[in-house]
């Protein structure tokens, strides 16, 4: 991102628009993200082992779906 500072704060905030708008869409919000953010750190303060567990559980879930658009992405760049 060697962009502009102008031209970087625009493309921030078109992303950050779509985002919010998908989050919104899904039903999430910030407070969501944040209240489940304060939890995990609470978890991993009572619990380390659950908190290994969930975020374990949280990298697989997210790699089902960013490897193979990351994998689709690169084959598509040899072309």
């Amino acid at each position: 991102m060697g962009d502009r500072p102008g031209s970087l704060a625009i493309k921030l905030l078109l992303i950050s628009l779509f985002v919010g708008f998908v989050m919104t869409a899904l039903g999430f919000s910030a407070a969501d993200l944040a209240y489940g953010a304060v939890q995990m750190v609470r978890d991993a303060i009572k619990d380390g082992g659950a908190v290994f567990r969930q975020v374990g559980t949280y990298i697989v879930t997210g790699a089902a779906i960013v490897v193979p658009v990351w994998l689709i992405l690169r084959l598509m760049q040899r072309r």
